[in-house]
């Protein structure tokens, strides 16, 4: 495996469906499953090949269980619950089992901010040191060749601040410091930004200290931009990251059980779990899910329930309305789910472009321009939202086939090989 390969493999969050199993792609080159045309329906026997997926990944010792939705006009079309959420306790998976989303979080604190913008209370263009004053001292970290050969880092000035818009788009130039082999990232390797117990403020002034691995605004980078944008939201709400959110949109929406730990102790039983060889997420700061911290990482440290999320993702299919509750206005929701980043936008994209192959990115989604330039192309339709989590939890949001799927499961080794395999089995179910 190169070095590029075990990269992609660290990245929390990280979405690769450029390729796919081959026996896949042979059905999918066949078939031809881009960009379906409008109205298609799933084929009950062609999504029963999910199962077998599945129960096969469990049978081979891969994975310990896991859970998958695909919900169309609004009423589920195949729901199944495969294995076990404990390969210690052989308990099953449940509707109530709490899964640690880990990038699966990033979505929901974008809707937040965004909350936030659509009622004018924040805008896409402010500085982030209007609301943080340690970023007004912001400076970016320019690699350098020595005579020697060796590599230094040169520290400048930004050419502008950065700002809430390059928070959601991640072209703030904040990155994460535990993957890759640049000098900026190593700087965050290096900086112990973890340690103690610490809250959203600290963590935040901490981040600040470090130097940006871009110019703001000139590359998408994957990094701990979401984790700041959780404070903005904190020092324009006046609450906790968490107090804003269920005040905002998870209590309306009934979603009980999605929090930054779990917060009952009789629930704790509830937490799904990887094999046990299987355990290491390899995302800088691991946590426990079942231990109360300050750090409500708007990032990465969310938990949640398929019941839950279902209701988060129908309200993104839903175009930012559920039961009868808009959350958001068709126009601010629609400004977010556009891409931001395509080729006039000035937004350079590296190997490290996790959005995927024929992927722009717009507020806290990858959002599907085009079909790529894989050969065939991954499966899906224009205008799809996807995003997913180093755990191994992923979701789909098609708006043409007004249906979403979402894939909870605990695996960080496997989960790529078994989002891409899964996607292609929901695709290829569709009737055309």
């Amino acid at each position: 495996m190169n070095l590029r390969h075990r990269l992609r493999a660290l990245l929390c969050g990280a979405l690769l469906l450029a390729g796919s199993p081959v026996f896949a792609q042979d059905r999918f080159a066949a078939e031809g499953t881009f960009d379906i045309p409008a109205g298609a329906k799933f084929s009950q026997e062609k999504l029963a090949k999910i199962g077998e997926f599945f129960r096969k990944q469990i049978a081979d010792g891969k994975i310990p269980g896991a859970i998958v939705l695909i919900q169309q006009h609004g009423k589920p079309v195949y729901k199944e619950f495969f294995g076990v959420r404990d390969p210690d306790t052989k308990q099953p998976m449940t509707d109530d089992t709490i899964f640690r989303l880990h990038s699966m979080s990033k979505p929901i604190t974008s809707f937040a901010a965004m909350m936030l913008i659509d009622q004018g209370k924040l805008k896409l263009d402010d500085p982030v040191s209007q609301y943080i004053p340690s970023f007004a001292k912001a400076k970016v970290g320019i690699e350098k060749k020595l005579e020697n050969g060796e590599k230094a880092l040169d520290i400048v000035a930004p050419n502008r601040p950065v700002t809430i818009r390059d928070l959601l788009l991640h072209t703030s130039g904040i990155t994460y410091g535990f993957y890759g082999e640049s000098l900026v990232r190593r700087a965050y390797g290096n900086a112990d930004i973890y340690s103690g117990d610490f809250d959203n403020k600290e963590f935040a002034d901490r981040i600040a200290q470090l130097p940006l691995e871009h110019q703001p605004g000139t590359m998408w980078d994957y990094g701990h931009s979401t984790d700041i944008l959780g404070r903005v939201i904190e020092v324009v709400t006046g609450k906790s990251l968490l107090g804003y959110e269920e005040q905002a949109f998870l209590g309306p929406l009934g979603m009980k059980d999605t929090g930054f730990f779990v917060k009952e102790k009789s629930k704790e039983v509830m937490l799904a779990k990887p094999m046990a060889w299987d355990r290491n997420f390899r995302t800088g700061r691991q946590g426990r899910p079942d231990t109360y911290q300050k750090w409500e990482s708007g990032s990465g440290g969310m938990v949640s329930t398929l019941a839950d999320y279902t209701k988060f993702a129908q309200m993104l299919l839903n175009g930012g309305e559920y039961d009868g509750k808009r959350f958001m206005s068709a126009a601010t929701f629609k400004d977010m789910t556009t891409d931001h980043i395509g080729k006039e936008s000035g937004v350079a994209r590296d190997y490290l472009y996790f959005p995927g192959d024929g992927f722009g990115f717009g507020y806290g989604f990858a959002v599907r321009t085009d079909a790529g330039n894989a050969k065939p192309p991954p499966p899906g339709s224009l205008g799809e939202l996807k995003w997913d989590g180093a755990s191994g939890c992923y979701f789909i949001i098609d708006p043409k086939q007004d249906f979403f799927f979402i894939l909870l499961e605990q695996t960080p080794s496997e989960r790529q090989r078994i989002q891409r395999s899964l996607k292609l089995l929901v695709y290829e179910a569709l009737e055309k």
